[in-house]
């Protein structure tokens, strides 16, 4: 989730690019959140139902290391991820071997033409809403007509999770956030899930990287046994088809 993704601003075009320090200083725990997160396949539930991508072409837009460019590649005709951090792009390479592209460039510059993509899946690289139309303009540029944005989100007003987001980051504001997407044409989804570890140890370490060291500590003795209730938003337009009238 890039902390609470840092580097979401970075994804969703801020510039300079904003360091991500999970995933950046931990990526093998961060391997371990990503392999815990949704176990029982929720928010991919979600995301077939409103943004299938069964023989289209996507685009997973702040893909980091490419944990999820296999689930797409299973099924679509083609898949680009784009990353901006060097060492992501390059563990996502080597993850994805040759059959899908992945390219280092932010969310607003998409080395990408226009009406290129069917599907544009962005999990967790717009959390803070305002600020990120740049990169929403450019994932707009490269969708066809009919096409969908899908936007996978932590959902704050969730508990416990959701509480030690708001603790750490005090100035984030779930409603404002959800008003944000709405006003630019987007649904709302919200998918309840769980995260699941294999052990108490990589459960605890991945609270460590997500949160601010007194937070952490905080749910880690709040959490019992490996499992977490987590929370997400999916957000999801499609752009409009060129009538043919």
């Amino acid at each position: 989730m890039r902390s609470l993704r840092a580097a979401v601003a970075a994804a969703a075009g801020a510039d300079p690019l904003i360091p991500s320090p999970n995933i950046w200083n931990w990526p093998e725990v961060y391997e371990q959140e990503n392999r815990a997160q949704d176990a029982d396949g929720a928010v991919w539930t979600v995301l077939r139902e409103l943004a299938p991508w069964a023989g289209l072409d996507v685009l997973d837009v702040g893909c980091g290391d490419g944990f999820h460019l296999p689930v797409f590649a299973a099924e679509a005709a083609s898949v680009t991820g784009v990353e901006p951090h060097p060492p992501l792009v390059e563990r996502a390479r080597r993850r994805v071997g040759t059959g899908v592209r992945v390219l280092r460039a932010g969310a607003a510059a998409l080395p990408l033409p226009d009406a290129s993509v069917d599907v544009v899946h962005a999990r967790t690289a717009y959390f803070f809403g305002p600020g990120c139309e740049p990169g929403l303009a450019e994932a707009q540029r490269v969708l066809r007509p009919g096409g969908a944005i899908a936007i996978v989100d932590l959902d704050a007003t969730v508990e416990p999770y959701g509480r030690w987001m708001r603790a750490d980051i005090p100035r984030y504001d779930p409603a404002r956030v959800e008003r944000f997407f709405e006003k630019q044409g987007f649904s709302l989804r919200r998918v309840p899930t769980t995260w699941r570890f294999p052990d108490r140890a990589s459960c605890e370490a991945v609270l460590r990287i997500e949160f601010s060291r007194a937070v952490a500590e905080r749910a880690v003795a709040e959490t019992a046994g490996v499992t977490v209730p987590v929370g997400y938003r999916v957000h999801v337009r499609r752009k409009v088809a060129i009538s043919q009238a």
